[in-house]
């Protein structure tokens, strides 16, 4: 069932749902799940996240491997969030095709030409019924 693969679909927000993204570079969908939660619950906005350091980011993210390299990128992808227009998510900084397609599926309610991820064509074929 796609509900149990979709990250996407624990965020509350379009700055969770980029976090989100950059965890799951490289890294399962299940210990992705797994994470987000306790890290949403002590980061649920930006301003909380950049309130904090970077050691403590990445120690929340050390399960998913790269914990300073993700906890870089969330961090410098907030800060770049914050005056984002909202159009093109591959401005965002560590956000890149895949961040980019599933924000416009799941935030602008478009469908892009080329999805390469297989969980987003799923989704697309049997969700969206396209």
């Amino acid at each position: 069932m796609i509900d149990e693969l979709m990250v996407q679909q624990q965020v509350k927000n379009r700055w969770q749902h980029m976090v989100g993204v950059i965890c799951l570079n490289q890294t399962g969908r299940k210990k992705v799940k797994k994470i987000l939660p306790k890290f949403f619950q002590k980061y649920p906005n930006p301003s909380d996240l950049l309130k904090s350091d970077k050691d403590k980011i990445a120690e929340m993210l050390k399960e998913l491997g790269m914990k300073n390299i993700r906890a870089h990128r969330i961090w410098r992808m907030t800060e770049e969030y914050l005056n984002w227009d909202g159009e093109d998510a591959t401005e965002l900084f560590g956000i890149g095709k895949y961040g980019s397609d599933s924000y416009r599926i799941f935030y602008k309610n478009e469908i892009p030409k080329n999805v390469q991820d297989k969980e987003l064509k799923r989704y697309i074929k049997e969700e969206l019924d396209v």
